[in-house]
């Protein structure tokens, strides 16, 4: 039998699936819009096709430490259910794998959240924490 082969997890947070948009901000001030795969109080894990991933990532290529490229993200979360809060975050991208022919997944990294926007994340990955250890 054939080994499986290990991927270390490269967040030190848990991470909780999400299905949002979210709009990320290159340098240059131009906007893409992609979906969010799942989030953690770090970083966040989006989905796009190739043509946005090309967008996102020059080269297509995984950026290695000291390479990473800058970008901003906004997104809601739902803190209370009946009025979703604006998150904007300063981050990173520091990772990227392609999933199937036309979709790829790009890592993020939080560097610096405007207002309280790490309160709202934190906040909303620990709700949805809870009620996945309920539903277990």
């Amino acid at each position: 039998m054939k080994p499986v082969a290990f991927k270390l997890n490269l967040r030190n947070q848990q991470r909780v699936d999400v299905s949002s948009e979210v709009t990320i901000e290159r340098k240059d001030g131009s906007c893409l819009t992609c979906k969010i795969a799942n989030l953690s109080r770090t970083g966040i894990m989006i989905s796009c096709t190739q043509e946005l991933a090309k967008e996102l990532i020059p080269g297509q290529k995984t950026p290695s430490p000291g390479s990473w490229i800058p970008v901003t993200a906004r997104f809601s979360v739902p803190v209370v259910p009946t009025q979703p809060v604006s998150v904007i975050v300063e981050g990173s991208i520091v990772h990227m794998r392609r999933i199937a022919r036309d979709e790829f997944q790009v890592g993020i990294q939080f560097a610096e959240f405007e207002g309280n926007g790490y309160d709202y994340v934190d906040r909303y990955v620990s709700q949805l924490l809870s009620s996945s250890d309920t539903l277990s």
